[in-house]
């Protein structure tokens, strides 16, 4: 199997998985290092180079806010779902469950969940 191809392919599921992990992390205010926690303790690890640019395009694009505020004598930017955020964040979740069925369903091709040795 050529590891790489699998990498490349592995990357790209990840990448929407990642946006629809971090706006639902993001119902609840972080900065950028308590978010990259939060989601490696949910089995989600990000790393920073991909994080940050991340938080940068979900702000511009309207779905996040923040704020530099002092914590802990340092100062941290905190993120948190805008209302629009919060509007995408319900469709997107939608959408994952219906993909997430309709793919169960492909894969079983027939079988139970319990048959399935994926």
């Amino acid at each position: 199997m050529n590891a790489e191809l699998f990498e490349n392919l592995r990357l790209e599921l990840r990448r929407g998985c990642l946006i629809l992990a971090v706006l639902a992390e993001l119902r609840t205010e972080h900065y950028g290092y308590a978010l990259r926690k939060a989601l490696a303790d949910r089995g989600m690890a990000i790393d920073e180079n991909t994080l940050y640019p991340l938080l940068r395009r979900l702000e511009s694009q309207g779905l996040l806010t923040s704020q530099w505020r002092e914590e802990e004598k340092r100062n941290k930017r905190f993120y948190r779902l805008s209302s629009d955020g919060e509007l995408i964040l319900k469709q997107l979740l939608d959408e994952w469950n219906a993909i997430n069925s309709s793919l169960t369903r492909i894969i079983a091709g027939g079988r139970t969940v319990e048959e399935l040795s994926v």
